[in-house]
C-alpha cells in the first residue's frame, strides 16, 4: 500500500534497519520531532536530540526509552536563537561522533511577535534558517564522513506566503509582518536545501525539504486569538485535514530513509512522496545560491572546502 497524507512515521520505517547510524534531530521534545525520534530510535539509530528546554528534552528521552527497547538516546543543549549555543551543540556532537548519518533541522517557531535573537537577526529567520545553516554547515565534515547522509530540513506549505526580502530579511527597516516573517523562513529552507544538493550531492550528502501538514502541536504558541481564528478558515476553507504527529513526521521519516529517493536530492515533499507545490520564489537556483552567500555573510562562513 502506498504511503500517503495519513501514514505514520511507525509504517514508514516498519522493516528499515538503521542500526549503528547516528541521527541528529533539533526540536525534538515534543510534536513531529519526538516522534521523529521514536521511528528512527525503532530502527536501531542513535539518536541525538538537540532541545532548548532540558527538561522537556529528558521526558522525551524517557518517553522514547519507554515505548522503545533498547532505545539509543543522548540529549545535547540547543538554543536556535544563540549562534554561540547551536556552535557548543555542533561541537559536542562532534566529540561523541566522528560520523552522523542523518541531520534532521526540525525545530522552528511560527508566526511569532516581533523579537531578535542573541545575535540580532529576526527571530523567526535566524532561529528557522540561520542557526540550522550554521548547524548544518559546522556538522558538514561529519556527515561527509559518513559516506552517504541525508539532511533534512522541515519547511511549510506556509513558505508560499513570502520569498526573502533581500533588502531587509532582518526587518532593520520594513514593517514586521508575522506571518509574512513566517514566510521568508520556510522559503529559505527549501532554498537552503536546494544549495546544499548542490554543493554536496555528489559527494554522498543528500538534502531534501518537505511540509509536513497541519499538525497540531506548540508550534502554535504564538498565535493569537486573531490568528487562530485566520489559520482555521484557511484550513476548513481549503479541506486541509488536521494530521496527528505520528502522521506529521511520517515525511520527515520518508525524506531520511527512503531508498526511492536516493536519486532525487533537492526535492521537496508532502505526504510521503515529492510534491510540486512549491512557490517560484522558493525554487530558483540562483535565490538559492544568493542565500547561501546572505547566510555567509551574516554568520560567516562555516562550510569544508
Amino acid at each position: 500500500m502506498p504511503f500517503g497524507a495519513t501514514t505514520t512515521a511507525a509504517e514508514v520505517i516498519d522493516g528499515v534497519d538503521l542500526t549503528a547510524r547516528v541521527a541528529v534531530i533539533t526540536g525534538a521534545s515534543g510534536g513531529i520531532g519526538l516522534e521523529t525520534a521514536r521511528a528512527l530510535a525503532s530502527a536501531g539509530a542513535t539518536v541525538v536530540l538537540g532541545n532548548r528546554n532540558a527538561d522537556k528534552a529528558a521526558a522525551a528521552a524517557e518517553d522514547i526509552r519507554t515505548t522503545v527497547a533498547d532505545a539509543q538516546v543522548e540529549l545535547g543543549q540547543l538554543d536556535l536563537a544563540s549562534l554561540a549555543s547551536v556552535r557548543d551543540f555542533a561541537a559536542w556532537v562532534t566529540e561523541r561522533h566522528d560520523r552522523i548519518d542523518l541531520l534532521i533541522n526540525n525545530a522552528g517557531v511560527m508566526a511569532t511577535p516581533f523579537e531578535r535573537t542573541a545575535d540580532g537577526f529576526e527571530l523567526q529567520f535566524g532561529t528557522n534558517h540561520l542557526a540550522h545553516f550554521l548547524l548544518t554547515t559546522l556538522l558538514m565534515p561529519q556527515l561527509l564522513a559518513a559516506g552517504s547522509a541525508r539532511v533534512v530540513n522541515v519547511s511549510s506549505n506556509g513558505h508560499q506566503l513570502s520569498g526573502i526580502g533581500w533588502d531587509d530579511p532582518n526587518y532593520q527597516a520594513r514593517e514586521y509582518v508575522p506571518w509574512e516573517a513566517y514566510g521568508q523562513s520556510k522559503t529559505a529552507n527549501i532554498l537552503f536545501t536546494l544549495e546544499l544538493e548542490r554543493r554536496f550531492g555528489e559527494r554522498g550528502v543528500h538534502a531534501y525539504a518537505l511540509h509536513p501538514g497541519v499538525v497540531t502541536t506548540e508550534l502554535d504558541r504564538y498565535l493569537s486569538d486573531q490568528d487562530r481564528t485566520w489559520v482555521e478558515k484557511r484550513i476548513t476553507k481549503g479541506g486541509i485535514p488536521r494530521k496527528t504527529p505520528a502522521e506529521g513526521a511520517s515525511t520527515t521519516v520518508f525524506a531520511a530513509t527512503s531508498p526511492e529517493l536516493d536519486q532525487y536530492g533537492g526535492a521537496y515533499l508532502a505526504d510521503c512522496q515529492r510534491s510540486d507545490a512549491v512557490a517560484p520564489h522558493a525554487c530558483d537556483l540562483a535565490d538559492a545560491e544568493r542565500l547561501w552567500a546572505l547566510s555567509e555573510e551574516l554568520i560567516g562562513p562555516s562550510t569544508p572546502d
